[in-house]
């Protein structure tokens, strides 16, 4: 994953984002920062430094230290190492806390004007605090050199796009609205695995038939961004695509009755999650089904990895189906690379960047990790069943932006409305939980 991932730490960097946030992530990241800097601060061996066009290496920063997001890495790697055999790859992954780890010493680096080559960011709202704070180049010349404006979709395009500029290259898309399902706990209730309910009614009530054949967890639930992201498909089943969109930019009220609604349905939910949730991250939960120790979880693709990786067969072994209500909706994700201003090694980095948005390297990299290309111009037969689905929605269903996973909101909103879940799984109150999402969005909107 993330993937996902998929903390949310506040990185902007501007003077107004002063106080005891930022000076407790930049202290937690002062020996990491330390020793990169260390080992960054000389001239890579060719007398180059300073964004001055640097070409012999390239160092890349990233959360992908384990598991399939290591692994889809390494066969990126492998690809750049093939196109450009006379860069040296840099690995510059930090490791622990799903990204936050990370993102603490990336923010501490950019602050000390001490950027790697090239750094791992979800495209989307989660780019704007950098965009910001002057921090990326736009690389919209290099979609044209790489002839990316054609092999992107236009929905694509539009939602790297900020005033006129692109300021990311993807390396994939992720698909956050998936049901895993275990058709195996299922039989236990009379449930037929293949055909996704209708509704969220609909799907609770399943969930109460496996609760009342016997099977303790029905729904397979972890940490906070995962709780988030459970609730964001919650609100794309109730508003549909435009309704939920419109909780984004102002056209849909948080006070609005679906959004009450939404809220109602996930507390139901979390009422046939196992009781130790929140101290499970997403592979945990992913496991749970895995095991057949429970129905369904709810998460993004890049847990196709696991369970291929487990040697269990799609379409018998587990299935897959949009969550409930949002039949025909895609809820977008990209995982992406920047260059940032000041990279270093700037042709090395154009390089990497070049090797990202490549057939060869989108399609190394997808059958690693799960995801699927950007790209259109893919062999769809070339992909596993459930990569397959992906690939057909991407082309056919409306997109939407993620939540949980920095597409769709900035990172302080995403931020409150993450603590607001946090402590909604603690004390289920939905008046409070309420008020709190519409105060941060009065917040974030103005």
């Amino acid at each position: 994953m993330l993937d996902s991932p998929r903390p949310f730490i506040d990185v902007r960097l501007t003077a107004s984002n002063g106080g005891s946030m930022r000076k407790k992530l930049i202290a937690a990241a002062a020996l990491a920062a330390a020793l990169t800097l260390t080992a960054c601060s000389g001239d890579g061996g060719n007398g180059n430094g300073g964004g001055d066009g640097g070409d012999n290496q390239v160092e890349v920063f990233t959360w992908w230290a384990s598991g399939s997001e290591k692994v889809g890495l390494d066969a990126l790697v492998k690809v750049f190492g093939e196109q450009h055999p006379d860069v040296e790859f840099i690995n510059a992954a930090v490791a622990g806390g799903a990204g936050s780890n990370a993102k603490a010493a990336l923010a501490s680096r950019l602050e000390a004007k001490n950027p790697p080559d090239s750094f791992q960011a979800h495209a989307g709202a989660e780019l704007s605090d950098y965009i910001a704070a002057g921090q990326l180049q736009d690389v919209s010349s290099l979609y044209t050199e790489f002839g990316l404006t054609d092999a992107f979709p236009k929905s694509l395009l539009d939602r790297l796009t900020v005033d006129g500029k692109i300021y990311s290259v993807p390396s994939n898309i992720h698909r956050a609205n998936v049901v895993w399902v275990n058709p195996a706990v299922l039989e236990k209730a009379g449930i037929d695995a293949s055909k996704a309910p209708a509704t969220m009614e609909a799907w609770i009530a399943d969930l109460q038939k496996l609760k009342d054949a016997g099977v303790e967890t029905p729904l397979a639930l972890g940490t906070e961004w995962t709780q988030m992201q459970l609730f964001e498909t919650v609100l794309l089943s109730e508003l549909g695509a435009d309704g939920y969109s419109g909780l984004w930019n102002g056209d849909t009220q948080w006070t609005d009755p679906g959004v009450k609604k939404a809220a109602e349905d996930y507390k139901k939910l979390l009422g046939y999650a196992n009781s130790d949730y929140a101290g499970l991250d997403w592979d945990a939960a992913t496991q749970i089904v895995i095991d057949g120790n429970a129905g369904y979880n709810v998460m993004g693709d890049w847990a196709e990895a696991a369970f291929q990786q487990a040697g269990l067969k799609y379409d018998s072994d587990y299935t897959t189906w949009p969550v409930p209500g949002t039949d025909g909706v895609f809820d977008f994700l990209a995982d992406s690379f920047t260059l940032p201003v000041g990279a270093p090694h700037e042709k090395a980095a154009k390089a990497w960047l070049q090797t990202v948005s490549s057939a060869e390297g989108q399609k190394a990299f997808n059958l690693a990790k799960g995801s699927i290309p950007a790209r259109t111009d893919v062999d769809a037969s070339e992909y596993p069943a459930y990569q397959q689905t992906a690939i057909a929605s991407w082309s056919s269903d409306t997109v939407v932006s993620s939540l949980a996973h920095g597409a769709a909101a900035p990172v302080a909103w995403s931020s409150d409305i993450s603590s607001a879940i946090g402590k909604f799984g603690s004390d289920g109150n939905v008046d409070s939980f309420l008020t709190a999402l519409t105060d941060a969005a009065k917040k974030a909107l103005g």
